[in-house]
């Protein structure tokens, strides 16, 4: 890994896509971390161009690489929003390279979690199904709230995305679920209701359920329904621009510079 400087160099992976472009303007626009790097996928039209240039503005000097390798060289820290086995290589690349990896990828099945965790040894991780700090907080009260309330209460998450997104339930999502069935005490797949279709039955006592929404261009709302006999308590969160995942994601990796080797999430980076 480079020398840290005052303002990092960071590398945005899958930069042609909606969050990657938001991250570009994002870090530019911070003052404290500076884009040294840009990886597309191999075969991307972008790729030997200059980035700046190929979303249609003035020239930046980075060019858009399909060599990650290349483009860690310089780099103390890689943002990443793109697909679960991307996002696998890009762990063990930036293991190697001792680089801050924040991973915003959804999706992650269980091989996934155990190759970027052994990648954890090795640098700092920073992986969360979602970086804003108003989720994070969300996901807080939302384990506090099962915590003082019993099974009687049934929980149920509903999410909301746009059209394009691939994954369902969302990240947000499944870590809301995990945060109700940690302040019950539980583990979340031994208690989840992922869908119901047909004659399902009644609903089982202390099971958390969570449907989805896809449609137009959303960009994400989640809610939280605690539902008794006669009365219900609805946590709900909306995001209305992508920039808020882009800030939490360029604050994970500024953190994670002066972090030890470790998997670490979002209530790590803003102390909750």
């Amino acid at each position: 890994m480079t020398q840290l400087t005052d303002n990092p160099g960071l590398v945005v992976t899958g930069v042609s896509g909606r969050m990657g472009q938001m991250l570009v303007g994002t870090i530019a626009a911070s003052g404290r971390a500076r884009l040294t790097g840009a990886v597309e996928r191999a075969g991307h039209p972008w790729i030997g161009r200059d980035l700046g240039e190929a979303m249609g503005g003035a020239s930046t000097g980075v060019t858009v690489t399909d060599d990650p390798l290349e483009a860690f060289a310089s780099a103390q820290g890689v943002i990443d929003f793109t697909a679960p086995a991307a996002t696998v290589d890009f762990a063990a690349l930036a293991a190697q390279a001792r680089l801050v990896h924040v991973i915003g990828t959804t999706g992650l099945e269980p091989g996934h979690l155990e190759k970027i965790r052994a990648a954890a040894r090795h640098a700092v991780i920073v992986r969360a199904g979602n970086m804003s700090l108003g989720v994070n907080l969300l996901t807080r009260l939302t384990q506090k709230v099962a915590a003082a309330l019993d099974a009687d209460w049934d929980i149920e998450i509903v999410e909301a995305h746009h059209r394009m997104k691939v994954d369902a339930p969302s990240g947000t999502a499944l870590m809301l679920g995990a945060a109700a069935a940690q302040g019950r005490g539980l583990n979340l797949p031994d208690i989840r209701d992922a869908a119901r279709e047909g004659v399902t039955g009644r609903r089982e006592r202390g099971r958390i359920g969570f449907s989805a929404i896809r449609g137009g261009d959303i960009v994400g709302e989640h809610d939280v329904i605690f539902a008794a006999d006669g009365e219900r308590i609805v946590l709900r969160h909306i995001a209305t621009d992508r920039a808020i995942f882009a800030r939490g994601a360029l604050r994970a990796a500024l953190w994670g510079q002066d972090q030890k080797p470790g998997e670490y999430d979002m209530l790590d980076v803003l102390g909750l």
